[in-house]
C-alpha cells in the first residue's frame, strides 16, 4: 500500500463558479467517501457527459423532505453538499452510465444558477476545516486507529480493508471522514458530519459511532475509549 493520503488540494475556482448537482434522496458524499452511481435519466446522463469532457467534478445534494412532488423540476436541496470526482464510469450501449465518485470536498451552495442545461448548477464555495489543537486531534486520532483496529478483529469482512483505511490519511479530521464514510450510515448523520467543518465535532462523532459498533459486536458495560 502508498504512503498515507494528503487532504485533496482545493476545488478549481472554476469548478466552483459553475458546478453541476446530482440530486438524491438521502445520499451524503463525505469526502473520502466512495459513491457509486446508476445514471440512467436523461438530464444526468447529460451532466455525465458535460464532467467527463470537463473537470469531472458533480456535487451529491441530497433532496430536502418533500421533494417528491417536485422532483422533476428543482426542489430544494440541503445546502451544504459533497463534491465527488469520478475516477471511474463506463457508458452502457442504451447510453446509460455507470459511475464510481470519491469524495474530495464539503461545499455550501451560494446560489444555483438560471437553467441552461438539462441539469441544475449551482455557485458554491468550498468549506474549509476550522482550526483545532493539534495534540488534541491527534490522540483522538490514534484513539480512532484502535478502536478500529479492534472492530476490523470482530466484523465479518472488512477488517484488512478497514485496518488500511484508517491509517491511509496524515489529516485526523480527514481520517474521520473516510471512516465515517465507510461505518455510518444514517443520512442525516452524515448530513450533520458533512456540515461539522470542525475536525474535533467529526473525530468524537467517529468515536462514538465506532465505539457503539464495537460494543454491540463484543458486548462491554462501558463505551470503549
Amino acid at each position: 500500500m502508498e504512503g498515507p493520503m494528503r487532504e485533496p488540494a482545493g476545488l478549481e475556482p472554476g469548478a466552483l463558479s459553475s458546478l453541476p448537482i446530482f440530486p438524491l434522496p438521502n445520499c451524503v458524499l463525505l469526502p473520502g467517501g466512495l459513491l457509486p452511481l446508476h445514471v440512467f435519466e436523461p438530464r444526468y446522463r447529460e451532466l455525465t457527459r458535460d464532467c467527463l469532457a470537463g473537470h469531472q467534478l458533480m456535487a451529491v445534494a441530497r433532496l430536502r423532505p418533500g421533494f417528491e412532488t417536485t422532483y422533476y423540476g428543482r426542489p430544494p436541496v440541503y445546502d451544504r453538499c459533497g463534491v465527488g470526482r469520478i475516477i471511474c464510469s463506463e457508458e452502457l450501449p442504451d447510453g446509460r452510465f455507470a459511475l464510481l465518485l470519491r469524495g474530495i470536498a464539503r461545499v455550501e451552495i451560494a446560489r444555483e444558477l438560471p437553467a441552461a442545461r438539462a441539469y441544475r448548477t449551482v455557485e458554491a464555495r468550498e468549506l474549509s476545516d476550522a482550526s483545532c489543537d493539534p495534540t488534541q486531534a491527534t490522540g483522538h486520532h490514534q484513539r480512532l486507529i484502535a478502536l478500529c483496529d479492534r472492530l476490523a478483529e470482530v466484523i465479518d469482512k472488512g477488517g484488512a480493508q478497514l485496518r488500511d483505511l484508517v491509517r491511509s490519511f496524515e489529516s485526523p479530521g480527514a481520517c474521520a471522514d473516510a471512516v465515517a464514510a465507510a461505518l455510518i450510515m444514517d443520512p442525516d448523520a452524515r448530513q450533520e458530519l458533512l456540515e461539522a467543518c470542525d475536525p474535533m465535532v467529526r473525530l468524537q462523532r467517529t468515536l462514538g459511532h465506532v465505539s457503539h459498533m464495537l460494543c454491540e459486536l463484543a458486548p462491554c458495560e462501558t463505551m470503549v475509549n
